[in-house]
């Protein structure tokens, strides 16, 4: 088994620069965009639209409006024929998710598409109210139902400005993005010709499914790597404990690099929540090669977390340097500041700091459920419960809202999915968010796609040397599909002519760009 001394020294443990969360997107701020840019192509040009506050409610906010990013190429599109790919953004910065689909852009130079990523309300530069926008009640307008409508408004409006009325629409997107876009499909068929839904945990976050499945799930790739990876991390949190128990908080500073020493269960609390959520996140982002998306992480990070844990003999040694390659991949920083670097909130994972933040700790106390825990048994890590009740208290006090389980399973049907269409879920095994999707197809086009070695979205990502026959295979099933959607959708247009009558001008016109 390879060691890694030499890295582990060069990371000595500290505090990453950003702040692990449960869905992704929110983990680190990216490098600067325009460094980002240079390497990735095609540019995107970021525009603003003037976007309704509130859709459901006429007499809300003054019917006013903001303006909603997103980001837009033509670079392959074949004007006003050629299909749409619109990335339903998630919980951060659009360019972070723009920048890390390359696989969208790869299709889109095959199938001549327009690309667009819109911002989601409330994250990004995409505030409704400014800096007030996580005030009461301003931050009551943040809601899965009016990030939905956003789209569908914006999608229809830009095809009349693109005059692009003909062009079939599919959506992508990944993790709670990839939720966004099952449910695009599901609320805006009449827009909307198909979803890939790639890492979309549709079923956890509805509330149906085991509290126990995802850190059980972290755990085992670690031990699908080497069983005595598991036994080592149990015994360093163990260890740890043992410490907090005798309040040898000196020792513990040391051990752990904190820039304070802790004095309570609380503080001992809060640095487990920080250790575990780096085991999730080398869990979740197990790619075969180096990535920069949230913060540096390095080739097979799971491989290299197991050879640093099974190093040496002394167990808490290994789990600081283990928490190293996540939390101080620079060598920068000196100490853990466990309060300012994280802050608990409704997502057992994390949420972050900053506004994004903020906007997911809101969604994880109204409709997104969250309610995972670790309990030493099935996973490897401490005990840390996280019930709907401790939830509800949460919430309460924090937003003054009551969360409402399984809306949703009624909002957006749960596993009741036969009567949808055109629709992939894309999983791959290493992801510790796949079991909370669909793993099994429901029908000729409702397709579940397994990833093997894949971790969270690894399909959406570009083209890499050392992505797994797996994945590439994904790739092209994925395309597939979208192409014949594309295709169903034409005929469907072509069919109905404008205003849903077929006309002789329209079969012309189709008829020759067919040709072309």
């Amino acid at each position: 088994m390879t060691k890694i001394l030499a890295f582990v020294t060069l990371t000595l443990v500290s505090l990453w620069a950003g702040v692990l969360q449960g869905l992704p997107s929110r983990y680190f701020q990216s490098r600067k965009h325009h460094e980002l840019k240079a390497e990735h192509e095609p540019q995107f040009t970021e525009k603003y639209f003037t976007q309704t506050m509130d859709h459901f409610n006429f007499n809300s906010m003054g019917n006013g409006t903001y303006n909603q990013r997103y980001l837009i190429t033509d670079k392959y599109w074949k004007k006003g024929y050629g299909p749409i790919f619109f990335y339903t953004g998630n919980e951060g910065d659009i360019w972070d998710f723009a920048l890390n689909s390359g696989f969208i852009t790869e299709l889109a130079a095959q199938q001549r598409a327009l690309v667009i990523f819109a911002e989601h309300r409330y994250y990004g530069k995409s505030l409704p109210f400014g800096q007030e926008s996580f005030n009461i009640p301003q931050v009551g307008l943040l809601t899965v139902e009016q990030a939905l409508a956003d789209y569908a408004v914006m999608i229809t409006e830009l095809k009349q400005q693109l005059a692009a009325a003909a062009c079939p629409v599919i959506v992508f997107g990944g993790s709670y993005g990839g939720m966004l876009s099952v449910y695009m499909r599901l609320k805006y068929p009449n827009i909307v010709a198909g979803a890939l839904g790639a890492s979309a945990p549709i079923l956890s976050t509805a509330g149906m499914g085991d509290s126990r499945q995802f850190f059980r799930d972290v755990t085992s790739d670690f031990e699908s790597y080497a069983p005595e990876c598991k036994d080592a991390v149990r015994g360093a949190f163990q260890q740890l404990q043992e410490l907090a128990e005798h309040q040898d908080y000196s020792r513990i500073q040391s051990e752990f690099s904190l820039c304070k020493t802790p004095s309570s269960p609380k503080d001992i609390h809060q640095l487990n929540g920080l250790l575990r959520n780096a085991f999730t996140l080398m869990a979740m982002l197990d790619y075969p090669y180096s990535t920069h998306f949230w913060g540096n992480l390095p080739a097979n990070p799971v491989k290299m977390a197991c050879d640093t844990m099974l190093s040496g003999s002394d167990l808490l040694v290994n789990l600081r340097n283990t928490a190293g390659i996540v939390y101080n991949s620079t060598g920068v920083l000196t100490c853990f500041d466990l309060y300012s670097l994280y802050i608990e909130c409704a997502d057992p994972t994390g949420c972050g700091l900053g506004f994004n933040s903020l906007a997911w700790d809101y969604q994880a106390c109204t409709e997104i459920e969250l309610c995972y825990e670790s309990n030493n048994v099935t996973d490897m890590f401490p005990p840390m419960a996280f019930t709907e009740k401790d939830r509800e208290l949460y919430c309460s006090k924090r937003w003054a809202v009551i969360p409402r389980p399984h809306w949703l399973k009624i909002q957006y049907w749960g596993d009741a999915l036969s009567a949808a269409s055109n629709i992939i879920f894309s999983n791959g095994d290493l992801d510790p968010w796949a079991n909370g999707g669909v793993r099994k197809s429901l029908s000729s086009s409702l397709i579940a796609i397994n990833i093997s070695g894949g971790a969270h979205h690894l399909d959406l990502r570009e083209s890499n040397d050392a992505d797994p026959v797996s994945v590439i295979n994904a790739r092209k099933t994925e395309a597939d599909l979208i192409a014949r959607w594309v295709k169903m959708e034409r005929t469907r247009l072509q069919q109905a002519g404008p205003k849903g009558v077929e006309t002789r001008a329209n079969r012309v016109l189709f008829q020759d760009q067919n040709r072309q």
